[in-house]
């Protein structure tokens, strides 16, 4: 059996003028992902990576633009109170680590 497969894909729900969406791998040492589609079907991707201590979120329905994230939250994009528990979710998993060895 190969293991190598994906166990976990997801494919771009938003129409082309929504920009081209950002090429994310899991397999990325030393980062924390990612992912929530609300009930409309708008995609997040969401990724922190420990050694620079900085995180950035794409948003499908925003154009798949990038956006930093500082403290848990995104100033430049407004998210529904869904989406802005959710990216404060993974702030907090991501970050976990980081502020016990501060």
């Amino acid at each position: 059996m190969d293991d190598t497969f994906p166990f976990f894909a997801v494919t771009n729900h938003h129409t082309p003028s929504s920009g081209r969406p950002p090429s994310v791998s899991a397999d990325e040492p030393g980062a924390y992902h990612g992912y929530f589609e609300n009930r409309h079907g708008e995609q997040f991707v969401f990724v922190y990576r420990h050694e620079t201590r900085e995180a950035v979120l794409w948003c499908g329905d925003a154009g798949w633009g990038s956006y930093a994230v500082v403290d848990g939250r995104v100033e430049s994009l407004i998210l529904s109170r869904e989406e802005s528990t959710w990216l404060r979710a993974c702030w907090e998993a991501a970050t976990f680590g980081d502020r016990l060895s501060t």
